[in-house]
């Protein structure tokens, strides 16, 4: 107990400290997010990352805080992702190849003995799912950071409860990290997570749920898993059913993830951000509840329902089309979802793919 409260304060001096410094290295480097109203340095996901593995490996090595079975590996797969996740912060990679290395890093981390074959094949994919579904929840300031925290948390609650320390404290570390890193990416933001600590984020997110439901019901893990990441379920199937009733592609950008149609109803950036933070806590609630046995699966449907509710009233929301110029992702034209503070960017600006 005092270690994981150690733990976590040092995670959240050291994130907050280490993303000031790669702020400053990210603008010298001039990798950016160009998709914003201003070139938006990244490296805020390597803070995250390197911080969170730093606290976990700490306890770790003293043997304070062993980690335990297969939570090692965890650490490393997604270790793993976050890199992948960095090069596409740097260079051009396409969607699928990153969604392809995530699923084969995490083909390495579910525990197929107690969650056996076929869950275990289902559970990959819904990690490399919800994985790339934080990706997507990094188009807002503070919503992916917030989302996480939340989402790390109940998580947490649902490990300590299986008697699975290390993977809390884990967890709580990962939350830390996550809440220094938002002092410099609440609105505006000055800093964003981009596709390496987006990725890392729900990579571990989602694993060590698989962790904490392994072995049980398949109906009731699969509602757990729902409820705790419910924000971005619904991102994904909003942007998915848009696209298709729009006729363009699923990797073609736009304006039309959750965010972004929130604020053309007219949330504020902070709004958008608490709005969903709520909603997910709610899910986190309801997921808790089920997992610890003090509500029925049938409280899922409540989410569900809440999510889908979101869903189809946001499908009526127009959102502008994206354009492209000189082969590079342009917003498109009409309200500008998400300023950020204003400063100059020297150097070479690269342009985060995905």
């Amino acid at each position: 107990m005092l270690y994981g409260i150690i733990a976590a304060t040092a995670a959240f001096l050291l994130a907050a400290l280490l993303t000031t410094l790669l702020r400053g290295l990210a603008l010298r480097l001039g990798i950016c997010d160009r998709r914003r109203q201003r070139p938006l340095p990244l490296f805020g996901g390597v803070a995250v990352v390197l911080v969170t593995g730093l606290v976990a490996g700490a306890g770790e090595w003293t043997g304070v805080a062993p980690l335990g079975s297969g939570i090692g590996g965890l650490l490393v797969a997604g270790g793993a992702v976050a890199l992948l996740g960095l090069v596409a912060d740097v260079v051009r990679i396409r969607r699928r190849v990153l969604l392809v290395g995530t699923a084969l890093a995490a083909a390495f981390v579910v525990p197929y003995g107690e969650t056996g074959v076929p869950a275990g094949i289902l559970a990959v994919g819904w990690i490399a799912l919800v994985a790339t579904a934080f990706r997507g929840l990094d188009h807002a300031d503070g919503l992916a950071g917030t989302v996480g925290v939340v989402t790390a948390f109940g998580v947490g609650v649902c490990a300590a409860a299986e008697v699975l320390d290390g993977l809390a404290v884990l967890l709580s570390a990962l939350a830390a990290a996550l809440t220094g890193f938002l002092l410099h990416n609440w609105h505006p933001a000055r800093i964003a997570l981009g596709a390496c600590g987006s990725l890392f984020s729900g990579f571990v997110l989602a694993s060590a749920a698989v962790f904490t439901r392994a072995g049980q019901g398949l109906s009731s893990s699969a509602a757990v898993l729902f409820a705790l990441t419910a924000p971005a379920c619904a991102d994904v199937l909003l942007v998915v059913a848009s696209r298709r009733l729009a006729g363009r592609p699923l990797s073609r950008r736009g304006p039309d993830h959750l965010g972004h149609r929130l604020r053309r109803i007219g949330l504020s950036a902070p709004g958008v951000t608490v709005l969903l933070g709520i909603g997910a806590f709610c899910g986190v609630l309801v997921a808790v509840l089920v997992h610890t046995g003090r509500a029925g699966e049938g409280t899922v449907l409540w989410v569900a329902g809440g999510a889908l509710a979101l869903v189809l009233g946001l499908l009526r929301i127009r959102v502008p089309e994206a354009r492209r110029t000189a082969g590079f992702p342009v917003r498109a034209t009409g309200v500008q979802p998400y300023a950020t503070a204003s400063s100059q960017v020297t150097g070479p600006l690269r342009v985060r793919s995905g």
